[in-house]
């Protein structure tokens, strides 16, 4: 027989049981920030290859706008609030990777103080640059760039989106 609220103790272990055995998902969650020209802000990771939107994977138990935020002063020194959601994306599993919720944030516009100090912060960056649209869409790779262009397209009309591996869900 299966445990009820009844009995508390009986039914936390029950609770802890399937939360156990149920899927687990990486969190990406990624921020659009810009200039007061437009230009976006990309950054070149060490850890691998091609430009990159700053952000990073969330740690256990931590909501994806922390992440984003967490990421964001590790990484560049920023402390960005509040952030909007523009893009949620479901990435299907891929080489040895399970699948993954993906989010872009919109960080805003920084202001010409906020760039003239803005630099990598730890190891996790080489560099750092402002890019027009189109050539940060030639930077980026595929699911990334599928990802930005929703994201702008949600700057625009500001309705979030939502894709699969980078595809809009009619």
């Amino acid at each position: 027989m299966r445990p009820t609220p009844a009995d508390p103790a009986a039914w936390n272990a029950y609770l802890a049981e399937g939360n156990a055995t149920q899927a687990r998902k990486r969190v990406a969650a990624d921020v659009l920030l810009r200039d007061e020209e437009g230009r976006i802000l990309l950054v070149n990771p060490t850890c691998k290859p091609g430009w990159d939107l700053p952000g990073g994977m969330a740690e256990a138990n931590e909501s994806p706008d922390d992440a984003a935020r967490r990421e964001l002063k590790e990484e560049l020194g920023l402390g960005i609030r509040p952030l909007r959601l523009l893009v949620i994306d479901w990435v299907a599993p891929h080489g040895p990777w399970d699948d993954q919720i993906a989010l872009i944030f919109d960080g805003g516009t920084l202001d010409a103080d906020q760039i003239a100090i803005l630099r990598p912060h730890d190891q996790e960056l080489s560099e750092l640059r402002f890019t027009p649209a189109a050539e940060a869409m030639a930077a980026l790779r595929d699911r990334l760039r599928h990802r930005l262009e929703a994201a702008l397209e949600a700057l625009s009309d500001g309705a979030p989106r939502y894709l699969h591996d980078g595809a809009a869900i009619a």
